[in-house]
């Protein structure tokens, strides 16, 4: 559920200020290197090369395929200028990792066709540099750089392709679970409206004035009904799929069974036995279940966990939190979030999961409830 590392937009921009560092200390210590051994002056192709091709890799999100192919031309032509002119053996340490970097991202993320074409291209440079330079070391770095990139980035394009997979199999279960528990929000509404029916000619013989009154409240039952059913709408079982699933155990049971030695869970609920549709309390009940599941998981160390869960006017509110200290590593990422906002959107709601100033975790969940206006 989340993350207690950086949100991704910090990330990514950490990782691109860290390869920004990478690079400029791979080309000033490449460019002291030639200098000290060929002297002045012939450091100058190598730096061009190397700050185009680590510039392009800089800006590889705005263009992948583009920046690869620009940075797989400007390492081809360091090799055939540096091999003319008798200059150091290009591409350089630096144009290598450029390179890399754009061959892997390029690899990971583009489709088929036009990452084989980069993939091609970078070994097209590899080659190159091995055939003007042999088996001395820039060709053999050239050459280990494409064979690194070319892994990594198949690595991470399985992995990728892993999660999609794994995210739309959650995804097709809640819609599942969702489609089960139509067949609950259906029979809570058509049947008040099939009474109400009933009595409607009863009333009609009996107390003609109150007949207005019964069919308005036969329409806004049935309006009530086309709501609830619009929140699972487009939601369909596959063929085989069993009957509708009982309704939930009370919050004060599941709070229960998560409380352990050291660990402390308070609930509190507002009211104490809520009258709420049954999708409403289905996914206040999924969302505290899979939020205290979170914490067993990967909060073991969290001493005290409160579920606070209240009606205020048009909308039912859910905070669970808890005070962990920060945890190394994906302490709360998990498929159980995915799930959760598909439910919590189904109906209209919204949904945060982070964490908190100083320590602690905490998911919070707003849902509408169906017919109440906003105050």
């Amino acid at each position: 559920m989340g993350h207690r590392w950086l949100p991704a937009g910090r990330a990514a921009l950490a990782v691109e200020v860290g390869l920004g560092v990478v690079f400029a200390v791979a080309l000033v210590v490449t460019a002291m290197a030639i200098r000290a051994s060929w002297g002045a002056g012939w450091w100058v192709v190598d730096l061009v090369a190397g700050v185009l091709v680590c510039g392009l890799a800089l800006a590889r999100r705005a263009h992948r395929f583009g920046t690869a192919v620009a940075g797989g031309v400007v390492a081809a032509v360091a090799v055939g200028v540096a091999e003319a002119a008798g200059l150091p053996r290009e591409p350089g340490p630096a144009a290598v990792l450029g390179l890399a970097v754009l061959v892997g991202s390029a690899v990971r993320t583009l489709p088929t066709r036009p990452a084989v074409t980069v993939a091609a291209l970078g070994l097209v440079v590899a080659a190159g540099s091995a055939a003007t330079g042999g088996l001395t070391p820039v060709p053999t770095l050239a050459g280990a750089g494409w064979l690194a990139a070319l892994a990594g980035g198949l690595g991470f394009r399985l992995a990728d392709h892993r999660r999609r997979e794994t995210v739309e199999q959650v995804r097709r279960a809640e819609r599942l679970e969702l489609a089960r528990e139509l067949h609950d929000v259906a029979a809570h509404h058509l049947t008040g409206i099939v009474l109400q029916a009933q009595v409607a000619p009863l009333v009609a013989r009996r107390d003609p004035d109150r007949l207005p009154t019964s069919l308005a409240d036969i329409e806004a039952a049935g309006s009530d009904a086309l709501a609830a059913m619009r929140r699972v709408v487009g939601i369909l079982r596959e063929p085989g799929d069993g009957p509708g699933s009982a309704g939930p155990e009370p919050l004060r049971d599941l709070v229960a069974r998560f409380e352990a030695p050291g660990r402390v869970v308070r609930l509190r609920q507002s009211p104490p036995d809520p009258a709420w549709p049954p999708d409403v309390t289905g996914t206040v009940y999924r969302i505290v279940r899979e939020s205290l599941t979170n914490v067993a998981r990967h909060a073991p160390a969290a001493r005290s966990v409160s579920v606070v869960v209240a009606e205020e006017g048009p909308v039912v509110t859910v905070e669970v939190t808890d005070d962990a200290a920060p945890a190394a590593g994906p302490a709360r990422d998990g498929y159980g979030l995915v799930g959760m906002r598909e439910r919590v959107t189904a109906l209209g709601g919204t949904l945060r999961a982070g964490p908190r100033p100083g320590a602690g975790w905490s998911v919070a969940a707003t849902l509408p409830l169906p017919g109440r206006a906003p105050r």
